[in-house]
């Protein structure tokens, strides 16, 4: 077998095994073996490039970041469909229908995905393009984000000339977990839910970020298909199956009450899909049918989309428990008595924050009205006061943790409730991940994985912990072995050695960030002397206010960060400023820099600036004093122009700091 045939036999191999596991569910290749042979082909395609073509398996990890998303005209627009919220809508839907066509038609009934709408054209079997729905008439080419999703065929057999399907992108319920996990460690803010989660995917102008994100695609309908005729839509869609697309479920129903029992039934199994519904969708199966009733302006007069209702129903609260999250926030839940709600058995309801409660006065004994419209976790609406028992009292969340007994503190907008321990178990794996994050102590290899394993293991409690592990014992957590080991050790180790600033970055003291940390250890050179310092003394610091000043001080008085400090001074961790002020030339100047420099990253020309007393900012105002503008400068530079700030080009940017 020469090297172009071992190319086609590997894609044929990768491409079974994607359909195997992503749209039948039932891989026949192991992980370690769809692995090996993705290595082979894409060694292959590297030395033989010329054979490289835009439906191979390889293609699919997400090339180049995009500028933007350029504009897709439909050949045949996507069109939304008219809502109904009652049975009795649908059925006088059902009754126009039938009029039209003087006979009730034979009916396809749908679970209507919650996710993002989005066409995908092939050309000769190859996939060419995908788009967003946008308005209908024109969406946005995500082709290359869509490629990421391994349930979309890159590639058709016997195929015609042209062939444009529909489908609804979504975010599977565990993706989406998992997703919010991992944004929660890294101290990110949290998807709503699942759809919106999907659609700011799906518009990553990098594709690698899209991949990530692991998600689906259901297709249910086709658009134009040159040369081929279909007489119903349920062909339609088999003939789909056949070309290996992921095809939503669907159920033929005779009468329009048939349909209503469908469409119950979805709504009382929703849970047990992996894709979250917000209704179902109900169409006439004929194609020929379809083209008599034809659409109005806004909507298909051949189908229709149920949504269903959210639903309420009293109940008891019979407790209210707080749970501390791996950010800290301590979150209120109720416990009431079991009540069935949109197809499962609600026993906690979410109560938010202490606004949450105190503006609805909810009390341990009240009887709630208890809400879940679709897959949102379960609230309550409201309390039915004339059921009050006697002898209720207002509920306030504690003063102290729950978990480890530190105090409580109202964040500056008053939202939220958080525990300031520094070494709060519930608050660990938080913690670590932001200890070893890239601007904190910069551990390569310390990701949240393998930061979950090393806690699972029982192996790390706390930062300081880290510097006591050895490479035997890290070697046998999964999927690390020797080599990885010995890498993540040497990486702990050269932290010890990084500058008092990403210490205290590290030590995630609130609202010290990146800046604030170099501007606290270059003024006090070492941390002894910064936890010496008052608050009076903190805010004489250039960019640390009162509010900065006081949370500085408070976390420094927690016997908590004092043991942290302890362990971390016992392990050899540097705690002085190396990078202290080299002159004060800049000092009084604010720069802020745009574009791509070639001597250097945008970090080491500011910290540049900074060891020289200057300042930089990521915004242009009147006070910037100077604009560096690299290559491809955008915005930044347009509005420097419009206020008249100074623009300095690299060469005389270098000049300055050097003269």
């Amino acid at each position: 077998m020469d090297e172009k045939q071992e190319i086609q036999a590997l894609r044929r191999e990768l491409e079974q095994a994607n359909y195997d596991y992503y749209v039948l569910d039932d891989p026949k290749l192991s992980d370690y073996e769809f692995d090996h042979k993705l290595r082979r082909l894409e060694e292959l395609e590297a030395a033989h490039p010329e054979l490289m073509t835009p439906d191979s398996p390889t293609q699919r990890v997400g090339g180049k970041v995009a500028d933007g998303f350029q504009e897709v005209v439909h050949p045949v627009p996507l069109e939304s469909l008219q809502d109904v919220f009652s049975i009795e809508e649908l059925k006088e839907f059902g009754q126009r229908v039938k009029e039209a066509l003087g006979e009730a038609p034979q009916l396809d009934v749908e679970p209507k995905v919650d996710g993002l709408s989005v066409a995908l054209e092939y050309e000769n079997g190859v996939f060419v393009r995908g788009a967003t729905r946008g308005d209908g008439r024109v969406g946005e080419d995500v082709t290359e984000n869509l490629r990421t999703i391994h349930s979309i065929p890159l590639r058709l057999e016997d195929a015609p000339a042209r062939l444009i399907v529909r489908g609804e992108v979504y975010m599977p319920k565990k993706s989406f977990e998992q997703l919010n996990q991992e944004r929660e460690l890294r101290g990110e803010a949290l998807f709503a839910n699942p759809r919106n989660a999907a659609a700011g995917s799906m518009r990553q102008l990098d594709p690698k970020i899209t991949a990530s994100r692991r998600l689906d695609i259901l297709v249910f309908n086709i658009q134009l298909a040159e040369g081929m005729e279909f007489q119903t839509h349920t062909e339609a869609l088999e003939y789909l199956k056949q070309k290996k697309f992921k095809v939503i479920p669907h159920y033929s129903c005779k009468t329009m009450d048939e349909a209503a029992e469908r469409i119950a039934a979805f709504g009382e199994a929703r849970e047990t899909y992996s894709f979250d519904i917000d209704g179902a969708v109900v169409k006439v199966n004929s194609l020929a049918e379809r083209n008599v009733l034809g659409s109005t302006a806004k909507f298909p007069r051949w189908a229709a989309a149920f949504k269903y209702p959210p639903e309420q129903k009293p109940s008891k609260v019979v407790d209210i428990v707080v749970q501390v999250g791996r950010t800290g926030v301590l979150t209120p839940k109720a416990v009431v008595e079991p009540v069935r709600l949109a197809g499962t058995t609600v026993t906690n309801a979410t109560l938010h924050n202490q606004d949450f409660i105190t503006e609805k006065d909810i009390r341990i004994g009240d009887t709630v009205l208890v809400q879940k419209a679709g897959e949102i976790i379960p609230e309550i609406v409201s309390v039915l006061k004339e059921k009050r028992p006697e002898g209720t009292v207002p509920y306030h969340l504690p003063e102290v943790c729950p978990v480890c007994g530190a105090p409580v503190a109202r964040d500056e907008d008053g939202a939220h409730s958080r525990c300031t321990g520094a070494e709060c178990p519930a608050q660990r794996l938080r913690h670590l991940v932001h200890f070893a994050s890239r601007d904190a102590m910069d551990i390569e290899g310390l990701g949240p994985a393998v930061v979950e394993a090393l806690v699972n293991a029982g192996l790390v409690k706390g930062p300081g912990d880290l510097y006591g592990l050895n490479p035997q014992d890290v070697a046998g957590l999964e999927r690390m072995g020797k080599r990885s080991a010995e890498k993540l050790i040497t990486a702990i180790e050269k932290s010890k050695g990084n500058d008092l600033s990403r210490l205290l970055f590290a030590f995630g003291v609130r609202q010290v960030g990146q800046k604030a940390g170099k501007v606290l250890a270059s003024r006090f050179g070492s941390l002894d002397a910064l936890m010496a310092a008052t608050e009076e003394e903190l805010t004489q610091v250039p960019d640390i206010g009162a509010i900065t000043a006081k949370s500085i001080a408070e976390w420094f008085q927690n016997p908590q960060s004092r043991h942290l400090i302890e362990t971390l001074r016992d392990a050899g961790v540097n705690m002085l400023s190396q990078e202290a002020p080299t002159g004060d030339k800049l000092a009084g100047k604010t720069f802020v820099l745009t574009g791509t420099l070639e001597g250097f990253t945008r970090d080491e020309a500011g910290a540049r600036i900074e060891a020289l007393g200057g300042k930089v900012s990521g915004s242009v105002s009147k006070k910037t004093s100077y604009v560096v503008a690299g290559e491809a400068a955008g915005s930044k530079l347009k509005k420097a122009n419009e206020l008249g700030i100074p623009v300095l080009t690299e060469a005389e940017f270098l000049g300055l700091l050097d003269s």
